[in-house]
């Protein structure tokens, strides 16, 4: 575990160097502490803890309130790793909101925020770094439009998206963001995109050639166990093992 606190400049270099950046989600105080002490240099309170810790069917449903309660539960582990909070579904249609929801998360103990979207919020962006506020953008598959595009769709296999993807990106890095997670994006143009943008691209099903990679810890860890993305190659089955020692246990008890 490092000892020296992670910053935004220290996730830049990281990508200087051609160090691969590991980056995965934590929801609350314990599994905070373990990813940090584990040596993760980037954590996430994701708002994909509205299906995998809240029981929702996708993230449209979480709350501010809600991401305010995990990222508070999280900072209390006080990680070395830079931690950050996504703005939730509906949270940033406005400079205004945008800066004052952002500034919530901080106040809960953010050291960056995340939000989804590209040239379409960039006042938005350029508001939050303007206050003071590490940014971290998303694009590619956007978690909060499933609704409206009807499920979740890997993104840049036709010349339109591909462009757009670029633009997003050079537009979102250019605007101060200091990193931008890519999800279900084509392999080769994650790649093409890592290679021409400045700031770190963390993937995220987008292939292997990202400056980074950004997963669901439940997925990791098989501790939600009822799906899994095809790209996830779960390392442990520890809803299974949840099972099986509370079955143990229970066996244990009788006469």
């Amino acid at each position: 575990m490092n000892s020296l606190k992670i910053t935004t400049e220290t996730i830049r270099a990281m990508k200087t160097r051609g160090e691969k950046i590991a980056a995965l989600t934590a929801y609350d105080y314990p599994m905070a502490r373990l990813l940090d002490e584990a040596g993760v240099p980037l954590l996430l309170v994701g708002d994909s803890l509205g299906m995998v810790v809240l029981g929702y069917p996708d993230t449209t449903h979480v709350t501010m309130a809600e991401m305010e309660h995990h990222v508070r539960a999280a900072a209390r582990a006080k990680p070395n790793a830079l931690l950050g909070g996504d703005l939730s579904y509906h949270s940033y249609e406005t400079v205004d909101t945008a800066v004052a929801d952002a500034k919530r998360l901080v106040a809960a103990g953010a050291e960056y925020v995340k939000a989804e979207g590209g040239r379409e919020i960039l006042p938005q962006v350029k508001a939050i770094v303007a206050a003071g506020i590490s940014f971290c953008g998303h694009l590619g598959m956007l978690p909060q439009h499933v609704l409206e595009e009807g499920g979740y769709h890997i993104k840049g296999k036709k010349d339109a998206e591909h462009q757009a993807l670029l633009e997003d990106a050079q537009a979102l890095a250019d605007a101060g963001a200091f990193a931008i997670v890519l999800e279900l994006v084509t392999p080769p143009v994650a790649k093409e995109i890592s290679q021409r943008i400045s700031v770190p691209i963390i993937g995220i099903g987008s292939g292997p050639d990202c400056d980074g990679q950004i997963l669901v810890t439940q997925d990791l860890t098989g501790s939600f166990p009822w799906f899994t993305p095809r790209f996830v190659k779960p390392r442990l089955n520890t809803g299974e093992q949840i099972r099986t020692a509370v079955k143990q246990w229970k066996a244990s008890l009788q006469p």
